[in-house]
């Protein structure tokens, strides 16, 4: 065993490395021994396989769109730190939710090793870039021409108008587009093959949003776009009313398991009644010539309904001897005056042609069936319609282009409601006062969203938190269906604004109001379902500033290192530690044991053994020797130490010791210098 040396987060990045990454380790007979593409191998490969081959093929282009996949490849510049204050409370310290604070790429980037196809759904609702809703795309990467230049492998004055938009502020469409590439980018690779993302968006950005979705997820993993009819929007004298906006759905690949989402009721709309659910179905009459009463004499009879009981009968109140001859109402049907007189209402089949119509039910039919007859009022009178009863857990087994929303009745208590406003009144109702967030999602509606995915069991990830919605949505599901569904949200610390009614709060930024909502919302949920022992805590993590980072104007594709020397503070010290094993493949909620080496401390993850500390001493040496022999549970696979912290005597010693070391467990330890 050689000792290994690193530095992570400094390797060399292009716009394209990741992708000639992929195609080196699944085609290496592709490349030349100088690592030069050979287009011809890959071609041969391709044709012997039957595949079809295209010559047309569209894309979209935009100023920035280099930059925007150089900003996929770079690795991130912060680090990753643990809020140890909130993460050890009692109702924290065991959770699997996770809040993470600091701008969604930065984290996504830290994510990708170690949640790398691990995340079954991803919901977002993204800026919608209206001109009106604050965006604008900043960025604080300090380039300069010639390196953007030089890494996105564009022209100087293509890289010196890419960085006249980043640094302004811009809201140009090519601006919106540059900052959510890159998100998405990342946010597939966290994906499990048979996950799938849905994207809020409205239409000032759908129709670029779709292409570059196709271009990442490619076109084939579209399932569809969903329309949200919103209930309440704005007026608008100028335009076409916008009373919805749209839901795109994108797959990670395609698999054999054809259930990656629930398949949907075709029907608009689904009621409940006293605790059953059921469609609304076609009335109960006919418009062909064959549904006249002339035609069909046993069809015609008179429906009393009672509008404030809701209580109905059929009656056969007619003279069928007439039905023939008569196409007078008056002449065929005599009122029953003692029900007209106790507040019913006389219902009788529209006319079909201008000849009296009839009912597609016998009158026995009718009155034994009554259950199956669902009385509306129109503007034109009333109507009889048919409806069916489902199960509950059929309400919504399949998802159809437009939502459905299931109406209530009488005292029943809504399933689902879309309304914007009521998105606002849930979080007023959680926080105690209106107008925090401006027009935060509505948690059925995103509960509808979660529940479209045909398990309970996943981790569901929404890098737009805002409000916090989404994971309150997650906890209440889990509380429905006994499902153990784990969160991941992402919201950056932006500033409230100084006239908002969130900064007369006392809430300094936008995830404060995130982390107080799910504080509140576990506590209400914990009280309303006091016997419920899941999971309604969370741990917070976030970015922070690297404390090694070099200036970045030095940067050059032969000088990309983020890192120097330092004496680390105790928190520098747990932040090095927490992001080493989140690069390692941890998940941030992966236990850490601290490990004792004869007074220096060591920390043990999935198998990997740290070595931060300074003091490295020959007793600690010989304390980890004697751990891995004599303690059964001990069997780390790696050491990692921090070489600023280990001089180079002893870094040799402690390489020498576990090179030459015959374990008695015949360990095979891989051993790392990280700085």
């Amino acid at each position: 065993m050689d000792m290994q040396k690193e530095t992570i987060f400094s390797e060399v990045e292009t716009a394209n490395s990741k992708q000639i990454a992929v195609l080196k380790a699944n085609f290496p007979q592709c490349f030349d021994k100088n690592g030069a593409f050979i287009q011809e191998k890959l071609l041969e490969i391709v044709k012997s396989s039957d595949v079809e081959l295209s010559k047309e093929s569209y894309s979209l282009n935009w100023l920035g769109k280099s930059y925007a996949r150089l900003l996929a490849n770079l690795p991130p510049k912060s680090l990753l730190a643990e809020d140890k204050n909130h993460n050890q409370r009692e109702e924290n310290k065991n959770s699997q939710n996770l809040l993470i604070k600091g701008d969604n790429l930065e984290v996504l980037k830290h994510m990708v090793n170690a949640y790398a196809e691990k995340v079954k759904i991803i919901y977002i609702d993204p800026p919608y870039n209206t001109g009106s809703d604050g965006f604008a795309y900043n960025d604080d990467r300090k380039f300069t021409p010639e390196q953007l230049s030089e890494l996105a492998g564009i022209d100087l004055d293509e890289a010196a108008r890419i960085l006249n938009f980043t640094v302004k502020g811009s809201s140009s469409h090519s601006a919106w587009l540059t900052f959510i590439y890159p998100r998405l980018y990342i946010a597939r690779e966290l994906l499990r093959e048979d996950g799938v993302i849905f994207i809020s968006i409205d239409d000032n950005e759908i129709s670029q949003l779709k292409i570059i979705c196709d271009e990442i997820f490619g076109e084939a993993n579209s399932l569809g776009i969903i329309i949200h009819n919103k209930l309440n929007s704005k007026s608008d004298t100028l335009n076409i009313q916008k009373n919805h906006d749209f839901l795109l759905c994108y797959r990670k690949s395609i698999t054999p398991d054809a259930s990656l989402i629930n398949y949907s009721v075709s029907e608009r709309e689904v009621f409940q009644d006293n605790g059953r659910f059921y469609i609304l179905k076609d009335s109960i009459t006919t418009r062909g010539d064959g549904g006249t009463l002339n035609k069909r004499k046993n069809l015609g009879y008179t429906v009393y309904y009672h509008p404030e009981t809701t209580d109905f009968i059929g009656v056969s109140d007619y003279d069928i001897e007439l039905a023939s001859s008569s196409n007078s109402e008056e002449e065929i049907y005599s009122d029953n005056e003692e029900l007209i007189a106790n507040g019913y209402v006389k219902i009788r089949p529209p006319k079909v042609r201008g000849k009296l119509g009839v009912w597609t039910w016998d009158i026995n039919k009718f009155n034994n069936e009554k259950e199956n007859i669902v009385i509306r009022k129109t503007n034109n009178g009333y109507q009889v319609r048919k409806r069916t009863f489902i199960e509950e857990k059929d309400v919504f087994k399949k998802a159809g282009s437009l939502y459905t929303k299931v109406k209530t009745e009488g005292n029943s208590r809504s399933i689902l409601d879309y309304s914007t406003n009521d998105g606002t009144n849930q979080l007023s109702s959680i926080l105690g006062h209106p107008d925090v967030f401006s027009n935060p999602k509505n948690v059925n509606y995103l509960k509808y969203i979660f529940s479209l995915v045909p398990e309970n069991n996943y981790i569901a990830l929404d890098f737009f938190a805002g409000s916090g919605s989404s994971l309150q949505a997650i906890c209440e599901l889990n509380i429905d269906d006994g499902g153990i569904r784990k969160f991941i949200g992402i919201q950056i610390d932006e500033k409230c604004k100084s006239d908002s009614t969130a900064f007369d709060l006392g809430y300094k930024n936008i995830f404060e109001v995130t982390k107080k909502r799910i504080i509140k919302a576990g506590e209400k949920l914990k009280k309303e379902n006091p016997n419920y022992n899941g999971d309604l805590g969370f741990k917070i993590f976030e970015t922070v500033d690297d404390f090694r980072a070099k200036d970045e104007s030095e940067l050059t594709l032969s000088n990309l290192s983020f890192f120097d020397d330092a004496v680390l503070k105790p928190e520098q010290y747990d932040t090095l530690l927490t992001t080493w094993c989140v690069y390692d493949g941890s998940l941030l909620t992966t236990p850490i044991e601290d490990v004792d080496l004869n007074g220096y401390k060591a920390h043990l993850c999935d198998g990997r053994l740290y070595l931060i500390a300074p003091n490295f001493t020959s007793e600690a040496l010989k304390a980890l020797l004697q751990k891995l022999d004599t303690d059964k549970d001990f069997a780390p696979n790696k050491v990692v130490f921090y070489g600023c912290n280990f001089e180079s005597a002893k870094q040799m010693e402690l390489n020498e010791a576990l090179k030459s070391y015959a374990n008695k467990k015949s360990i095979d330890l891989d051993l790392v210098v990280r700085n």
